[in-house]
């Protein structure tokens, strides 16, 4: 018996190494490519922060919004990134608490995914305020009855919990580092030894992480829904056509949830095919999300039916500039080329398995997410092109709204920090999980422990 203990051990220790080193396969290696890529993300980051600076030194003017089209390109964003950021509480929570565990190893690439996203929303935010100096005002003076102030608080408790999910998982796999990573540098080591918080892997701490993590999974969930929740007020509390809406709820938590998830598919191709990990990332993985992303995708069409039909039937004057519009006016192209390549298109070819495959999964998410950036902007900047209250003695060229370069690059900065943050934390920490991994392979605590 001593000896079939034994030889079980070993072959789960064994199997335990094979898991250490394909996880760990990022973190040790490092190409020229990858330089490249940093150097690229760096280069779109810097130009953003260069055109930042002149818009601090010369104001909004810098951009195309003026007093009609108050708001942009950049709360465009910012609305676009706190969709994203809900794949978190998607992937990580519902999931979880349903017990599917196919999911495993693409929580922690969802919880990145929501942590950079609310990190880039936020700075986002004070970009499109003219005055950032004067931030704190908003914590001094600000009123609960404002959404803005609601707002703010919901994408900062989001976002703690966001880092909580992400960071607590993380601690066995910490501690399994600073045992296995002698051969980095002094500070990283330093960095695994705090961050590990002197994890033992004993049965108590198991049990008050496990518990820990259940918390903060039934927490998220309404905190996910309230935080797209109160963004939506901030449309539908006003009296404009187009955003006087009482589905803007749900219709926006709908709209989260698709491209949320389509953002995790994005992801986890390029994290496959960059570091092989087709045996922890499989083709299943890939069915199983083309299935959620056809499932959200119908909700969030359904909402995108009401949105316009209901006003549309009504035909009311405020209503008709704004539908006309999008409809058959000057945003008429973006209109249709978002609802038939972002939404009708991928829910009818998701559908067939064929289309649930990698490659062809990867392409509509990619059209999926595009289009959701688009819609947000949609949503944003023509409705405020019709305004309620006549404005005098304003040029006509208020009356029109076109990013400008400075605009653009600023957003495609903000992007590009999340792919930056992504790639480098991939190179961290290892971005599948480690210790739930071995647990779902039947490798026991004592082994990882001991190994």
């Amino acid at each position: 018996m001593n000896d079939l203990y034994r030889k079980e051990q070993q072959i789960e220790k064994e199997q335990f190494q094979e898991i250490v080193t394909t996880l760990t396969f990022p973190m040790n290696h490092i190409s020229p490519y990858f330089k490249l890529w940093i150097g690229f993300l760096l280069s779109l980051i810097g130009t953003a922060a260069v055109m930042y600076v002149r818009q601090l030194r010369y104001g909004l003017g810098t951009t195309d919004m003026r007093d009609i089209a108050s708001w942009g390109l950049y709360f465009s964003d910012f609305v676009f990134l706190i969709a994203v950021s809900l794949v978190g509480s998607l992937i990580t929570a519902i999931l979880r608490l349903s017990n599917i565990k196919w999911a495993t190893p693409l929580t922690r690439i969802s919880e990145i995914i929501a942590v950079t996203a609310l990190l880039s929303a936020l700075a986002i935010i004070v970009v499109d305020m003219g005055r950032p100096d004067r931030l704190w005002h908003i914590f001094i003076y600000g009123r609960l009855q404002s959404p803005i102030v609601w707002d703010i608080i919901v994408v900062i408790t989001y976002l703690v919990i966001s880092l909580l999910l992400l960071y607590l998982p993380l601690i066995p796999d910490i501690a399994l580092l600073q045992k296995k990573m002698g051969h980095k540098p002094g500070w990283q080591q330093r960095m695994y030894k705090i961050l590990s918080l002197g994890w033992q892997g004993t049965k108590d701490q198991f049990k008050i992480l496990n518990l820990s993590l259940t918390v903060l999974m039934v927490l998220i969930i309404p905190m996910a829904f309230s935080i797209h929740t109160v963004t939506s007020w901030l449309f539908a509390s006003t009296l404009r056509p187009g955003w006087d809406s009482t589905i803007f709820g749900p219709y926006f938590v709908a709209g989260a949830f698709m491209v949320g998830a389509a953002s995790v598919i994005v992801t986890m191709y390029f994290i496959r095919m960059q570091y092989k990990f087709e045996e922890y990332i499989t083709d299943e993985h890939f069915n199983m999300m083309g299935k959620l992303l056809v499932l959200t995708s119908l909700v969030y069409l359904y909402f995108n039916l009401n949105e316009f039909m209901v006003p549309a039937y009504k035909m009311k004057s405020g209503e008709s500039a704004n539908i006309r519009g999008l409809l058959v006016g000057d945003y008429a192209l973006m209109f249709w080329l978002v609802q038939i390549l972002g939404m009708i298109v991928p829910i009818l070819l998701m559908v067939f398995k064929l289309f649930r495959k990698p490659k062809p999964l990867l392409v509509i998410s990619v059209f999926i997410v595009i289009g959701a950036f688009f819609k947000r902007y949609l949503i944003v900047t023509p409705t405020l092109l019709h305004p309620f209250l006549p404005i005098q003695n304003y040029p006509a060229s208020y009356h029109h709204y076109s990013p400008t370069w400075s605009e653009c690059t600023i957003v495609i900065g903000s992007i590009a920090a999340i792919a930056l943050l992504i790639s480098l934390f991939i190179k961290l920490f290892p971005i599948i999980p480690i210790w739930e991994t071995a647990h779902e392979k039947g490798i026991s605590n004592e082994t990882i422990n001991n190994s």
